[in-house]
């Protein structure tokens, strides 16, 4: 009688926070994958349980301890691991409280698998260590790419920054500014095109500071851009100061697969505020920066991130942030309300900001990144444009992403039967969030 097959240990992950974040605990699940763990939802039974976190905010802080707690209720006995931002600044603080079995800082996340697969029992284990200014890279049990590996998938070439915003804690979770090793980013890549991604999102801290093996950022989209099966590469957020007019010739190549999408963070449209925030730039030199880049580029999506309250952001310092962002066309705005983080030199300013008020000019921001996205999408309405379908929508629909990211929705008897492809949509009903589409003829 043969001997019955032994149930496969199964392991849950989230990922709260950026898209760096998504893009690394993607590695780790490969790698709990290559360790024959069956991946399940968060929440679901499991034997491990992988939190990445963030710290970003306050927020984002109770965010990740709240999770923390939820999973332990939900799974009580699974071994809980939590990696990622506030693994880094706060792990001895999580051990005290027994918020989790294993803690592992940035430098180390991709060790996690490893270090659950240790016999349990005793005290948490951590490791949160300084983290080095060097290159990087991934080994093969992580770039092996999953047998459902999506549509379009986030890949790691940069972590790390050193700029030091006077709002921002990202340079003590995330260390120096250090890239990726080429070659080691190009397996990648090609491993993810063999196995039918079409859309590759470059993801890091400080993007547009990549250097490594003789390439800038140019350089690792033009290596991307020989990939055969690749159709799209994106760029996720880089700072304004850092991009450079290659970047900006490539984008407005039809012939290059680097997409029209530009995510450059203004933080604030005052002067006197960019200065006490340490940007490296006047409100006028990022206009300057944006209607270049809409010049030069043609159906360009342009966003921004915003941030509200910032310690001596009186009434007339809003006024001006709230004057420019209407004055560029902008496709839509990133907003956040000032949150203090312990460390940052923010907090010992004068000019605090009430909490309320910081809440109230958040909601006016929304409201208008809201009539924004609209206008935006109204551009484009009576065009056909070229949509690369990712999973069904509501009942009957398709949907998926233009080039310059507006999602689109479309009928369809199977939208499922549409994932992965490339098709025309000619689009003819705006709203804030989607855009309706409809098919030239028959629906394919």
């Amino acid at each position: 009688m043969p001997t019955p097959a032994l149930p496969r240990k199964r392991a849950a992950l989230h990922s709260l926070g950026c898209r760096l974040n998504h893009s690394e605990t993607e590695l780790i699940r490969r790698r709990l994958e290559q360790a024959g763990y069956e991946i399940v939802d968060w929440g679901a039974p499991a034997e491990v349980a992988v939190l990445n976190s963030c710290t970003v905010t306050a927020q984002a802080d109770a965010g990740s301890r709240q999770a923390l707690r939820a999973a332990r209720r939900a799974n009580p006995q699974a071994r809980l691991a939590v990696v990622g931002c506030h693994a880094q600044l706060h792990a001895q603080a999580l051990a005290a409280e027994g918020l989790a079995d294993v803690i592992v800082g940035n430098a180390d996340k991709l060790a996690v698998v490893g270090l659950l697969a240790a016999p349990a029992g005793g005290p948490p284990r951590v490791a949160a260590p300084r983290i080095p200014r060097t290159p990087f890279a991934f080994d093969q049990p992580q770039l092996a790419v999953s047998r459902d590996a999506g549509t379009r998938a986030h890949l790691k070439i940069q972590d790390g920054c050193d700029f030091v915003c006077a709002f921002c804690v990202i340079p003590r979770a995330r260390g120096p500014a250090r890239a990726r090793k080429l070659d080691n980013l190009l397996e990648e890549a090609g491993a993810l095109a063999a196995q039918g991604v079409r859309e590759i999102v470059l993801t890091g801290v400080n993007l547009g500071t990549y250097a490594q093996d003789g390439a800038g950022l140019s350089g690792v989209v033009d290596r991307l851009n020989d990939l055969p099966g690749l159709a799209r590469i994106r760029i996720s957020s880089i700072e304004p100061t850092t991009v450079s007019p290659a970047l900006l010739e490539r984008m407005a190549d039809p012939g290059h697969r680097l997409v029209p999408f530009l995510h450059l963070p203004l933080q604030s449209g005052s002067d006197a505020v960019l200065a006490a925030m340490r940007r490296r730039y006047t409100a006028a030199e990022f206009r300057a920066f944006a209607e270049a880049a809409l010049a030069a580029v043609p159906d360009l999506c342009l966003g921004t991130d915003v941030l509200a309250g910032f310690p001596g952001e009186d009434a007339a310092a809003f006024g001006d942030t709230l004057a420019l962002l209407e004055a560029l066309p902008l496709a839509y705005c990133h907003v956040f309300p000032f949150s203090e983080r312990a460390g940052t030199a923010a907090p010992l300013m004068a000019g605090a900001v009430p909490v309320p008020v910081r809440r109230r000019r958040a909601a006016a921001l929304r409201a208008l990144s809201e009539a924004k996205r609209l206008a935006f999408h109204r551009r484009f309405l009576g065009r056909s444009l070229p949509v690369l379908f990712e999973q069904p929508g509501t009942a009957g629909r398709a949907e998926g992403y233009t080039a310059n990211f507006i999602r689109v929705q479309a009928p369809h008897a199977d939208p499922a039967a549409l994932r992965n492809r490339i098709l025309p949509l000619r689009l003819t009903e705006a709203g804030a969030d989607a855009v309706a589409g409809e098919w030239a003829g028959a629906a394919p």
